[in-house]
């Protein structure tokens, strides 16, 4: 057995959970972890999942060690009432939470939309410097075990060779006695995701703070960020081979979200899913393996030129990959046939439970490539489906961008 390296640049202070004495209120406690939550008019929400986030043993734990953590909801072009139902929240906990001494809350209003400005803002600029480890997580999602977001500090803790910690994504269907055809064809696809090596889920992770900050989310990176930070992680900035044991699923640490169910929210939330994957493959299967060693390494500060310099960089390399793909449904490999491989990691009975859904699926994936196909012809890498069925769209193009077909004629005319 290979053995596995121990990741660059962890910068972790060993002991740093140990219980230390200190008079309450004599000084600044040291912040050990700084929360973001990721939020774009979630007004619905927020209040749900701030509740289930301020009721985690986190906070005692901290306070008992007499450590601290900051809460920032990063609001990204919010056009509802989170930023205001947020703020409140945060005003009345830090008067009325037992543990209010150990923590603080606080909203940061961004005019620009976007998940990734959102990822970019928090982790390089709002985090605390001091802060060893980063929780980053959606607006939209309730974490039903208390005990979750300390576990996954303390599995960090305990073994140096992990880069991130993750939480199970429950469906929130799951708890439903009696569920639609619809409903069971849900859980069977999660079933497959989940038998998959190395998850991370997007929704709620806790990573190295080091790891993090030499990181940099392009803005045409899609919906799939989740697939790009595991990528970094396990690869050490892509500078070996994937071991994916760098990601560790936190026993016991679940969090809970609302399922896509209705036939057109699953097919648009499955394109959504091949642009981001698409954009992946360019990026992680061919551009940043012609990188220098030292620019991959130092890979967040490589990222923020490259967006710097030509924000479509990102589209300039779809619309080559474009030209060398001659069917939609070869966007990028293992496109119709992943979730068939995905069974062979399941027990027999479950093989036979989720056949149904893995047959589904292709049919799925091959009207999803389609419409991704599409979209990436427009330049489309930021749609976002929502559970009603309905979407949202890219942001109004600036000048500067660029949709991939006028790249591909661009490129041709030169």
């Amino acid at each position: 057995m290979q053995q596995i390296p121990t990741p660059r640049e962890t910068n972790v202070r060993a002991g740093l959970l140990q219980e230390t004495e200190s008079e309450p209120g004599e000084q600044k406690l040291p912040v050990l972890v700084s929360i973001g939550i990721l939020a774009w008019n979630e007004e619905k929400s927020i209040g749900k999942t701030l509740q289930s986030l301020l009721q985690q043993s986190l906070f005692p734990e901290l306070d008992r060690r007499n450590l601290a953590c900051e809460i920032i909801c990063m609001i990204n072009g919010c056009t509802d009432r989170t930023p205001e139902i947020a703020a409140q929240i945060f005003s009345e906990q830090s008067v009325t939470h037992p543990n209010r001494r150990c923590f603080s809350g606080r909203v940061e209003n961004l005019s620009e939309q976007g998940k990734q400005n959102a990822w970019n803002q928090f982790v390089h600029r709002c985090s605390s410097r001091d802060a060893q480890y980063l929780i980053i997580m959606d607006a939209d999602i309730l974490i039903h075990r208390e005990e979750a977001l300390w576990k996954m500090i303390v599995a960090l803790e305990n073994n140096q060779k992990i880069s991130v910690t993750a939480t199970m994504p429950c469906k929130d269907i799951a708890f439903k006695r009696r569920r639609a055809v619809n409903e069971r064809f849900s859980m069977a696809m999660s079933q497959m995701t989940q038998a998959a090596d190395g998850q991370l889920c997007a929704q709620l992770y806790c990573v190295r703070a080091a790891i993090a900050r030499n990181l940099y989310l392009p803005r045409d990176l899609g919906a799939c960020e989740d697939g790009f930070i595991k990528a970094a992680a396990c690869t050490d900035f892509f500078t070996h081979k994937i071991f994916p044991e760098r990601i560790r699923i936190v026993p016991g640490a679940e969090h809970t979200f609302e399922a896509y169910t209705s036939p057109m929210a699953v097919l648009r939330n499955q394109k959504r899913q091949m642009i981001g994957q698409t954009i992946l493959h360019v990026l992680l299967d061919d551009h940043f393996k012609k990188l220098p060693m030292p620019e991959r390494m130092r890979l967040g500060e490589t990222l923020r030129r490259k967006e710097e310099a030509d924000r479509s960089w990102i589209k300039g390399l779809i619309a080559e990959h474009l030209k060398r793909t001659r069917f939609f449904w070869r966007l990028y490999p293992g496109l119709l046939t992943i979730r068939w491989r995905r069974l062979k990691n399941l027990s027999p009975s479950k093989r036979i439970i989720c056949f149904p859904a893995a047959a589904g699926s292709v049919l799925v994936a091959f009207v999803a490539s389609l419409m991704a196909w599409k979209a990436l012809k427009e330049g489309g890498t930021g749609y976002w489906p929502k559970k009603d069925g309905k979407s949202s769209i890219n942001p109004p193009r600036s000048a500067r961008d660029m949709t991939v077909s006028a790249i591909i004629t661009e490129r041709t005319a030169q």
